[in-house]
């Protein structure tokens, strides 16, 4: 695609990187086909080819207009058209640089504007966990729109006290641990039993993903400096701890944390560090293959649940794993399927996006599941905290990280 960049924007760090994705694409439209909101609205400008039209002219001096903004609101960054596109195009980096252009010309309406500075001045905030408490609590009192954000209280169980000669980092995180504590605790479960002590810094928090995709990007740089500074004494080359991985169980943190690289590659004083925090990241179905031979041993004869698993966006089309968390679980004795049809589609979690555009978002989530068709002794699998919350919003049937069903077989042994 030709490009010829307006003068604010040439040889701008912004300018330059949009440049550069817009020269990959060419026309072709395969994105669309893909792109779950062109699917539902059926409007160019609601698919990845238009919005790459509208973030090149806002590049080439057009003014953006609140039309412009609603079109790259719309979008999940679910990156599935990246898994589409045969030219390369990395639509999410361009997406966020769009954000941020249009965000700095077109004012929200005060509304708008509140409910997203809620929304990432909340999430991490250390005033969740306890919100989150008296939210479920008070949950049967809550309407329904409110009941579908508060997940019902849940015990974690006990984390493994034993010492490892191997040892992995996970990340402390923002909402998952005060609305699915048990997804940490089994993971350092299922890792202990295969002979792997995880760690978990205090001062590492939210990975930064919430403020950066609601276009607060400095204050989610800031998030992604502070995690790490607090895991640098453990990682640095020559830091002697034995620390092998940063271990991540929630694919939307996973792939953020794999791009601290890319994002703070023009910081001078981070610039490394992110680069070899990026370089030790991985997601916990990547440890699978380490798992299975440990573990296959203590599962045989233990009863399984029947699971249908959806894979998150930020898994298979964020970080390029498809596959693994599958054909693994299978290897260990557990009957898994995808989804009928559709399950490179979006179930409309996106983040904060089913919040901010609740229409769309449940739109998806009942296509997800008509298509997941889960029969009612079947669980539903997937590997990240806001998809296993919007999908369990809409059906009846269990909804759970994989790792915890792997913990229950193994209790159960």
């Amino acid at each position: 695609m030709q490009t010829n960049l307006a003068p604010e924007y040439q040889n701008t760090p912004d300018g330059l990187a949009a440049e550069a994705i817009l020269r990959k694409c060419v026309h072709c439209g395969f994105c669309t086909a893909t792109c779950p909101t062109y699917q539902l609205l059926g409007d160019e400008l609601d698919g990845p080819r238009g919005r790459i039209y509208l973030m090149k002219q806002v590049l080439e001096g057009q003014q953006p207009t609140r039309a412009t903004q609603m079109h790259l609101d719309r979008c999940l960054t679910c990156r599935n058209c990246e898994s589409t596109c045969p030219s390369g195009v990395d639509y999410g980096h361009l997406v966020d640089i769009g954000r941020k252009l249009v965000d700095a010309k077109v004012p929200r309406p005060v509304g708008e504007k509140a409910l997203r500075w809620a929304l990432k001045e909340g999430l991490p905030s250390p005033l969740f966990a306890p919100a989150m408490k008296l939210g479920q609590l008070m949950r049967p009192l809550l309407p329904a729109s409110l009941q579908a954000k508060v997940p019902a209280k849940q015990e974690a169980g006990a984390w493994p006290t034993r010492r490892h000669a191997r040892k992995v980092l996970m990340l402390a995180g923002c909402a998952q641990p005060s609305m699915s504590p048990n997804i940490d605790a089994a993971t350092a479960r299922v890792l202990d039993a295969a002979g792997i002590q995880s760690l978990v810094v205090p001062k590492s928090g939210c990975c930064g993903a919430v403020k950066f995709h609601l276009n607060d990007q400095d204050g989610g740089k800031e998030q992604m400096r502070a995690n790490i500074d607090a895991w640098w004494p453990l990682i640095a080359p020559g830091s002697g701890s034995g620390v092998e991985a940063l271990v991540m169980n929630a694919s939307g943190c996973g792939v953020t944390v794999k791009e601290y690289g890319h994002i703070l590659q023009d910081d001078p004083a981070y610039a490394a560090k992110a680069a070899r925090v990026s370089e030790l990241t991985r997601d916990l179905s990547e440890l699978l293959p380490d798992l299975v031979p440990v573990l296959r041993p203590r599962l045989q004869g233990v009863p399984k649940a029947a699971l249908v698993f959806h894979p998150p966006c930020t898994l298979q089309h964020g970080q390029k794993l498809r596959g693994g968390v599958e054909q693994h679980l299978s290897a260990l004795g557990f009957a898994v399927r995808l989804a009928t049809n559709e399950s490179h589609l979006c179930c409309g979690s996106a983040g904060t996006y089913s919040v901010l555009n609740p229409e769309l978002a449940y739109q998806l989530r009942d296509r997800k599941l008509q298509n997941l068709q889960p029969a009612e002794a079947e669980v539903i699998i997937s590997a990240n905290i806001g998809c296993i919350t919007h999908l369990q919003s809409g059906t009846p049937n269990p909804v759970r990280h994989w790792v915890e069903v792997l913990d229950a077989a193994l209790s159960a042994e």
